[in-house]
């Protein structure tokens, strides 16, 4: 028989919160700052901070979870309100002018998306979203959300000075087109 799990010790907690906190303000004025860098500014050492977070998509998902439960909850609304394919092309236009902005939920997809991990959430509201599509002969039916969301992560990376904007609108028209059903 297992042992209950205890709750994390306050100091524990306490920690976790720190690093998430300094990790916010770090990725805002430097998205590829370390890990180290992140664990010296919160006054912790590197044990404790890979103790909390293993990985960096484990950490920038921790600091933008906020952003990221909301672009989850965006998928269902949008569809409520529209059809399928105007749902997925404004959900991914709120995630690149997210990404162009603050960097927060894009960079955490786009984090673990090069990793090769997926946020399940993430990767269950395009799912949503494509499936929606699907049943109403709108999209594809080989759409893969996982495939889909590491295509999407080119959206927020377009931003090259002025163009950027119109930039990512082109490349999400190339992708709704590349997604629609023959």
């Amino acid at each position: 028989m297992r042992s209950p799990r205890r709750a994390p010790r306050s100091d524990a907690q306490e920690n976790r919160a720190r690093i998430i906190e300094t990790a916010r303000a770090a990725f805002t004025a430097e998205p590829a700052v370390s890990l180290q860098a992140i664990a010296k500014a919160a006054g912790v050492g590197q044990g404790t901070m890979y103790r909390h977070f293993p990985h960096r998509e484990a950490l920038l998902l921790a600091v933008y979870e906020e952003e990221l439960d909301a672009l989850v909850a965006r998928a269902a609304r949008l569809l409520d309100e529209h059809g399928p394919l105007e749902a997925l092309r404004l959900w991914f236009e709120q995630v690149a002018a997210d990404g162009r902005s603050t960097r927060g939920a894009a960079q955490a997809v786009d984090a673990a998306t090069r990793a090769g991990r997926h946020h399940p959430p993430v990767v269950a509201a395009l799912d949503l979203l494509l499936r929606a599509g699907k049943e109403a002969r709108q999209v594809r039916p080989d759409a893969e959300a996982d495939e889909i969301l590491l295509l999407g992560t080119c959206l927020w990376r377009a931003d090259g000075g002025p163009v950027g904007p119109d930039r990512s609108r082109r490349l999400l028209t190339v992708i709704i087109d590349g997604l629609r059903a023959p």
